[in-house]
């Protein structure tokens, strides 16, 4: 049957397919059901969209649906994606950040908030504007191939955070079937084992540089200089410093202590401060802005996770990292102190022995650490005249 079709045409026509023109077919089942289906090329490969029945949806409404889905495929965007948006399907971006904003109360510091944030805006960036029931498997290989051996941590993340939101947009009805995030028995067929990636360390800055080191850093001027020397100091994470309160202080003791809820071992961690760590503190004191010590740009807020990592950068130190410093003060404990392992140990708030001798440890030997701490910023602090280690500087 040639020719576009009439109203008598799509109420007489027997068993078939007929088009009527611009990949608009009336397709007629052997039980007589009738119904409207647009064909076009969606990325090289042949769609087909349902237009609704021909008991319901009259001719003229027909051609009207299929001129509008075209209009948006030569606009770049899939018709078919689009209704599933009207009809209230989310987008996996908008799923991500539903996911991500419920989930953000359990997360243990702001750090972990924008990771979690990152990750799902930048690298499964390709994901964000398909509804959530279409992303199928290659759509995730796609996102997780570029980055899958060139960063396998990251990639890991990425992987599990796809899933999760995957989990939530089927418990929420928006999706069936399998999820295709999903590593056992099904993506761990398709790439390489993840305990066969390579997996670094956080690059560390050799102890005997640290005092030449932070020499210059204090000719650096801002909050973010004075919470790297702070870090340095107390060998603690990133996030507990950026996220360090003044009600967490108590400057006449000298301890910080850190809440559990922001502990990587979510226990409470007190830490000694030495006399260079008092005297940050009570400089920024003078000057005190809501409830953070290391404050940022934003009201009651505290500096951005990155703020201490690109003071690095702007001093040219491309060989070390924040956390490094860890590694710096656990290396100088080792080779340069007469103190225990367990000590260093517990000043770095690792957790000691099995289950049956942390429940007989009591104590945080919180003097001892303080005489540990004590000695490591007298190692930090740059002195005239002396043999310091210059600071090696890469381009």
């Amino acid at each position: 049957m040639g020719g576009k079709l009439t109203a008598r045409r799509v109420a007489t026509a027997r068993p078939g397919k007929y088009s009527d023109g611009g990949n608009l077919y009336l397709v007629v089942s052997s039980t007589g059901a009738r119904k409207w289906v647009l064909r076009f090329t969606w990325r090289g490969r042949a769609k087909e969209m349902g237009l609704g029945g021909a008991g319901s949806v009259p001719l003229a409404d027909a051609r009207e649906r299929a001129a509008e889905a075209r209009r948006r495929v030569a606009q770049g965007l899939n018709p078919i994606d689009e209704r599933k948006r009207d009809d209230g399907i989310p987008t996996f971006g908008e799923m991500a950040d539903t996911v991500r904003e419920a989930l953000s109360a359990g997360f243990r510091n702001e750090k972990h908030k924008a990771q979690w944030r990152m990750t799902l805006a930048t690298y499964a960036a390709p994901l964000r504007s398909k509804p959530v029931d279409t992303i199928a498997t290659d759509d995730v290989l796609a996102v997780l191939k570029p980055i899958w051996t060139q960063k396998p941590e990251t990639a890991s993340r990425v992987r599990g955070r796809i899933e999760k939101v995957l989990d939530a947009a089927k418990a929420k009805g928006y999706r069936e079937g399998e999820n295709p995030a999903r590593w056992r028995g099904h993506l761990d067929h398709l790439l390489p084992k993840p305990l066969k990636l390579a997996r670094g360390h956080h690059a560390a800055m050799p102890y005997e540089a640290v005092p030449g080191f932070i020499a210059d850093l204090r000719k650096r001027e801002g909050h973010a200089a004075l919470a790297l020397e702070f870090c340095i100091l107390t060998a603690a994470r990133s996030g507990e410093v950026l996220g360090l309160r003044w009600s967490e202080l108590d400057l006449d003791k000298k301890v910080w202590t850190v809440p559990a809820g922001r502990m990587k071992a979510h226990r409470e961690h007190r830490v000694p401060l030495a006399s260079r760590a008092i005297a940050i503190l009570k400089q920024l004191a003078k000057r005190k802005e809501g409830e953070f010590v290391f404050a940022g740009q934003a009201r009651n807020k505290p500096l951005s996770s990155m703020a201490m990592e690109m003071m690095l950068r702007r001093m040219n130190i491309n060989d070390a990292t924040v956390h490094g410093f860890r590694s710096s003060f656990r290396d100088w404990a080792g080779n340069v102190s007469t103190f225990p392992r367990e000590i260093t140990e517990m000043a770095l708030a690792h957790v000691i022995g099995d289950k049956a001798e942390q429940a007989y440890r009591r104590s945080d030997a919180l003097e001892k650490r303080s005489k540990l701490m004590n000695a490591w910023a007298d190692y930090c602090e740059p002195k005239p005249n002396s043999n310091v280690v210059p600071l090696k500087r890469t381009r």
